[in-house]
């Protein structure tokens, strides 16, 4: 076991050996980090990494090592490396759990999950989110709920609550495209389920809605017709705009077995005739995008730090390229 330590404190020691090769190791403290400055202010995003850990390394307990602790979070963030931003994040909050930055540390983990949830693709294609694995999105929810409870009062608290927003429709319209999963493979027990943990655990969410239809739908998939009149009154009653009461009466999304073409029996329900059962028809995949549209529109002036303002415009051949050509 101590082999093992003493193997992982050589294989440290030599990426930070690394990481400084390259860098004036007679720079004093201070032009190193005025130089690290320079890098993040002319988004030299890589270099700046390099020479935060390298003035952290060299000057441990120097003027400069917290700040240069904070701004790699930052660094690590714009340089496209999400899990190591995160990681600096967690080490400056276990160092330095009462510093006055602190707060930022919790922000910039939101952030950095936030971004990790949307992916590369989603920057350039219109994807929709809610039907991607859930577990940056829950993470970063989680990490903005810590800095709102921890630190009601921040200068970041306003933007994380309208993230959170976004968040939580984007979990609940997950919840929502499992649940019609279970309904076209006939697991109508499961889709019960998860159709009332949405309603009991979503409230507030457009997938409410969806989650009373799923209800609905499975009761009377099970013939318990008398719950299933109570889901639909309840759809009726708070939800009559839903797109399953559009003909005036309950039109489930999933047919019952006798009624489903021969090709969707044959292929046991993987290529189906020409109903459309595409999750992204569901009413909170279509809300979700516009409620989080309009949660940014009302994040104060105030708290829009340089994570949002200082994204330079880039050409097309730039954006065709993914970035690998153009500015």
């Amino acid at each position: 076991m101590h082999l093992r330590h003493l193997l992982f404190i050589a294989i440290f020691t030599l990426l930070g050996a690394c990481a400084s090769k390259g860098i004036d190791e007679t720079l004093s403290e201070t032009a190193l980090y005025q130089q690290a400055q320079t890098d993040l202010e002319k988004n030299r995003y890589s270099s700046a990494v390099s020479k935060l850990k390298a003035l952290e390394s060299r000057y441990p307990f120097g003027r400069y090592a917290e700040q240069a602790q904070l701004e790699l979070i930052y660094a690590y963030y714009k340089n496209m490396e999400p899990e190591a931003s995160r990681a600096s994040a967690d080490r400056f909050i276990r160092l330095h759990p009462q510093h006055a930055n602190v707060d930022y540390a919790y922000y910039m983990k939101g952030i950095a999950s936030f971004d990790q949830d949307r992916g590369l693709l989603a920057r350039f294609l219109p994807l929709d989110m809610s039907q991607r694995d859930p577990g940056a999105a829950r993470n970063s929810y989680n990490e903005f709920a810590q800095l709102t409870n921890r630190f009601p009062n921040s200068r970041y608290a306003p933007d994380a609550k309208q993230r959170m927003i976004y968040l939580r429709n984007l979990l609940a319209a997950y919840e929502v495209h499992v649940a019609y999963f279970y309904l076209k493979r006939q697991s109508y027990v499961a889709a019960l389920n998860r159709g009332r943990y949405i309603v009991e655990n979503f409230q507030e969410t457009p997938s409410v809605a969806d989650g009373l239809a799923i209800m609905t739908e499975a009761y009377q998939h099970l013939a318990l017709n008398d719950l299933a009149e109570i889901s639909l009154e309840t759809l009726q009653l708070n939800y009559p705009e839903h797109a399953s009461l559009a003909s005036g009466t309950f039109k489930p999304r999933v047919k019952d077995y006798d009624e489903r073409s021969w090709l969707s029996m044959a292929t046991l329900g993987f290529i189906e005739g020409n109903e459309d059962l595409r999750p992204q028809q569901t009413q909170a995949s279509k809300d979700v995008i516009r409620q989080y549209e309009d949660a940014a529109e009302q994040v104060p002036d105030s708290v829009r730090t340089a994570i949002n303002n200082d994204k330079p415009k880039r050409s097309w051949l730039n954006r065709l390229t993914f970035g690998v050509f153009g500015k």
